[in-house]
């Protein structure tokens, strides 16, 4: 894209808007046409395959949330940050917080469905004097959000196995394998080969695969639900206790040490927008990735207290549970109330079965946003990490780039055991200020682009807006606090280092090839010969090849 282009054209204020105009006006158009050329409308050129419909959309988008194996996970931190209440009501609060984190990001996905997802539509909704810079670290923020949730869930994946494995004991109290810090690190490397090859190899039945989750996590669930609940030998505990005890043992104060504890909540929702990236390989993604992220989260409200509550009915002792070298309280907690190590493995495997789907779906989401933003020019070697593999019909190389960053990261916790902490947390950050991005700039303009979408919320999206940007206010704080105090060297919340290494990093590659070179996605050669007049048109052509930003 030539300089006399950026200067002339792709700055400029009203072309800007007529731009937003143009795309939206076009997908109007061309309801009837297939979405690949709609993407071609949007400046990219089709390169996966479509293979998706609304259903497989709405399975990928469960499992990535993957109820209850993100809820199992985590459940540390609002046990912590107070007990059963944090657990029930902190989950019930965030899930309607995320109902209009994806309420709103479907408005902005019907009207701009790519894979590039929310940085794509940052760049396109943002006004023209600094819609480069909003983009770039949209995208930069969703793509360290899709790798670190991704390594959170690999690194939780392998604490929650280890955890599952010492439901059988040696003697009372004391589990059969004491893994060292190696083996867990080994471990962890382990699954997230695992994840990747799943994904590389199995990509054509991947969303077969999704398919078979839902069913198999609900049937997990009745099982859990039905077998605690009628067991319980432990005892039973008051509906009071259950849905209302608050205790907090973080040494923070009451509320914040509630705060904190939705790390629980967001942790397992966090992924809600990451089913954006799967946009050009859906067969419809303007009406289905909208639709599907919205049910999604409904269904996964439901899931969650399923889960959640029968286990507060039978929760063993509360300081004991926090007090677990593991962090991982549910497989004691089912221990607990089926009374034996047998049963307790029984109905831990479906969820150990559903964390090995989880991370794969996760893989595969985090691959397509990091190619996405690589075709772009905006991550440094982007020659290779954009290139489709013609065989396998995927992103390999940014596929193999996740993976080696996930690896790489998960050498923390050689330094501390709260890594997962920090995996988890910057995840968190990460993805909600990129989900914010968009949304944010779509308010600053007063929700013109989205009025011309097929899943428009009229007056009810400036309310979801509003609590969505409210709650990414909130969330970049908390999560870089530390779990409980007092704070150790081992203990400490690495989240901030992370965020803040990755934040350098996109700064300063900016500074050294972005501002020069970075142009953004390749809407301006397209939206010229869209909307202006051949005058227009022809000077547009004397100053850039359209092929070549194509």
């Amino acid at each position: 894209m030539s300089d006399t282009l950026t200067s002339e054209h792709a700055d400029h204020p009203d072309n800007a808007l007529s731009r937003r105009q143009s795309i939206a006006h076009s997908h109007g158009e061309h309801v009837g046409d297939s979405a690949d050329d709609l993407l071609a409308q949007m400046g990219y050129k089709p390169e996966l395959v479509r293979t998706r419909s609304t259903l497989h959309v709405a399975f990928m988008s469960f499992v990535l949330a993957s109820i209850p194996y993100g809820l199992a996970t985590t459940l540390y931190y609002p046990l912590q940050g107070g007990g059963p209440a944090v657990v029930i009501w902190g989950w019930v609060l965030v899930s309607l917080i995320i109902l209009c984190v994806a309420s709103s990001l479907g408005e902005i996905t019907s009207v701009f469905p790519t894979a590039g997802g929310v940085y794509y539509q940052t760049f396109m909704l943002a006004p023209a004097r600094f819609r480069r810079m909003a983009a770039y670290i949209c995208g930069w923020a969703y793509v360290v959000g899709n790798i670190t949730i991704t390594l959170a869930v690999q690194f939780g994946t392998t604490l929650f196995f280890v955890a599952c494995i010492n439901v059988f004991e040696s003697e009372p109290g004391v589990g059969i394998w004491d893994a060292q810090t190696y083996q867990i690190f080994l471990l962890f490397v382990a699954i997230t080969v695992l994840c990747n090859l799943i994904s590389i190899f199995a990509n054509r039945w991947l969303h077969w695969l999704d398919a078979f989750a839902i069913f198999w996590t609900f049937a997990g669930l009745i099982a859990i639900l039905l077998t605690v609940l009628i067991m319980a030998k432990g005892g039973r505990r008051s509906g009071a206790y259950a849905f209302g005890y608050f205790e907090p043992t973080s040494g923070w104060p009451a509320g914040w040490s509630f705060c904190v504890g939705l790390l629980h909540a967001a942790y397992a929702t966090s992924s809600t927008g990451m089913i954006v990236s799967m946009c050009e390989e859906v067969q419809s993604p303007a009406t289905q990735v909208p639709k599907a992220m919205v049910i999604t989260i409904v269904i996964n409200t439901v899931g969650g207290l399923l889960f959640l509550v029968p286990l507060m009915f039978v929760l063993p002792d509360l300081q004991m549970l926090v007090a677990l070298s593991s962090g991982q309280p549910v497989p004691t907690i089912i221990k607990s109330a089926v009374g034996s190590s047998g049963g307790a493995i029984g109905l831990l495997i479906p969820l150990m079965v559903l964390a090995i789907l989880c991370g794969t779906a996760c893989t595969t989401a985090a691959s397509r946003c990091t190619w996405a933003f690589s075709r772009d020019g905006a991550i440094p070697g982007s020659k290779w990490w954009k290139v489709v593999h013609p065989k396998l019909d995927l992103p390999l190389n940014a596929m193999m780039l996740s993976m080696a960053i996930q690896i790489i990261l998960g050498v923390i916790y050689f330094g501390s055991t709260a890594a997962f902490n920090a995996f988890s947390g910057v995840g968190v950050i990460s993805l909600t200020i990129s989900y914010a991005a968009p949304i944010f700039v779509s308010m600053l303009e007063g929700r013109k682009a989205v009025k011309t979408g097929k899943f428009y919320l009229g007056k009810l999206g400036w309310v979801c807006n509003a609590v969505a940007i409210g709650w990414s206010f909130l969330a970049l704080p908390l999560f870089c606090m530390p779990a409980y105090l007092p704070v150790t060297a081992a203990t400490v919340n690495y989240a901030p280092v992370v965020f803040v290494a990755f934040t350098l990093m996109s700064i300063g590659w900016y500074l050294f090839w972005g501002r020069a070179n970075y142009q953004g996605p390749p809407r301006d050669d397209i939206t010229e010969s869209m909307q202006h007049d051949g005058a227009a048109e022809t000077h547009h052509h004397q100053s850039s090849d359209p092929k070549k930003a194509e």
